[in-house]
């Protein structure tokens, strides 16, 4: 009688566990999946941004700023066209 109460409480412990772990499993998947929507919103917000920099850079260097501001647009139209080529390799991997 006590060896199945026993046998019993070890199922139980057991099933407990697998159930606990497949539970966390599952919980960790949609933390990632909320991860990369998360990630998404700010890679597409920091893209506005930078083509707004870059607007911004062109309207004062059409105004006469001339000082630094051709280097700093140069600078980020360098950037980002090496970030959208090293984007794409990246997709075509997956």
């Amino acid at each position: 009688m006590t060896i199945d109460i026993i046998k019993a409480a070890a199922v139980l412990g057991a099933l407990a566990g697998i159930g606990g772990a497949v539970f966390g499993l599952v919980k960790w998947i949609l933390r990632q999946d909320k991860q990369d929507e998360d990630i998404r919103a700010i890679k597409e917000e920091q893209t506005l941004i930078c083509f707004a920099i870059g607007a911004c850079l062109d309207g004062l260097e059409q105004l006469g700023a001339n000082h630094t501001v051709p280097v700093a647009k140069d600078k980020l139209d360098k950037y980002l066209n090496q970030k959208a080529h090293d984007i794409v390799p990246e997709r075509k991997k997956k």
